[in-house]
């Protein structure tokens, strides 16, 4: 049998933490692991119960969100992280996602839903509220990003097809039969043919150029 994926619920409010418990404990295959109501005890329970995915709230007494996803980056966790906060301000999710977040949702999210998220940023995806979505494209979803996406070569189109499913350099070049080497320079030329600076914008247009298909 298929392992349950395992969850860390992080939040400052006790009623959030036992109401995503409950939710999560009635779904097939997700087993919750830990809780934790503060950034350093997220923190010392991520390192103690190796969780697949952590649901983190942005606003925490002491470590904020961003400051226990950059330390989760320092440490090289292997946990999935999915932000699940009430901040709406486009900010806030830049930050989460540059600082690593595998995802983003808010808490108004429906129940199903979020189930269907966490095991979607568990098999790798990237997964953002469409608001965030919005706010995270920006200027670079607009006619030049169209026309940097007609003009990618096949294998470029390849690669941008792994990155907006979240996989790394190495995984992309197993999956593509190239070297790393070559797949860096590819993801170089869909950066600059798209017109955005990092990853995670070209897999949000990859993503919202399927969405329009």
């Amino acid at each position: 049998m298929t392992p349950p994926i395992s969850v860390l619920i992080v939040d400052d409010h006790p009623v959030v933490r036992g109401g995503l418990r409950v939710l999560l404990e009635v779904a097939d295959g997700i087993e919750v692991v830990g809780e934790a109501g503060d950034g350093a005890t997220a923190l010392a329970l991520a390192a103690d119960c190796h969780p697949d995915v952590i649901l983190l709230d942005l606003k925490l007494p002491g470590l904020d969100g961003i400051a226990v996803l950059d330390e989760l980056k320092a440490r090289a966790s292997t946990a999935r992280v999915l932000v699940l906060t009430s901040a709406t301000e486009p900010a806030a999710a830049h930050r989460a996602v540059r600082s690593g977040a595998a995802g983003l949702l808010y808490k108004d999210v429906d129940p199903d839903a979020l189930v269907h998220a966490i095991r979607s940023v568990h098999d790798g995806h990237l997964l953002l509220a469409p608001e965030a979505a919005g706010t995270l494209v920006g200027s670079a979803d607009g006619g030049a990003a169209v026309t940097g996406l007609a003009s990618l070569t096949g294998r470029e189109r390849e690669v941008l097809d792994e990155i907006a499913q979240g996989r790394s350099n190495r995984e992309i070049a197993r999956a593509l039969s190239v070297s790393e080497k070559t797949v860096k320079t590819h993801v170089s030329s869909v950066l600059a043919k798209l017109g955005v600076q990092d990853r995670t914008q070209a897999a949000l247009l990859a993503v919202r150029a399927q969405e329009r298909r």
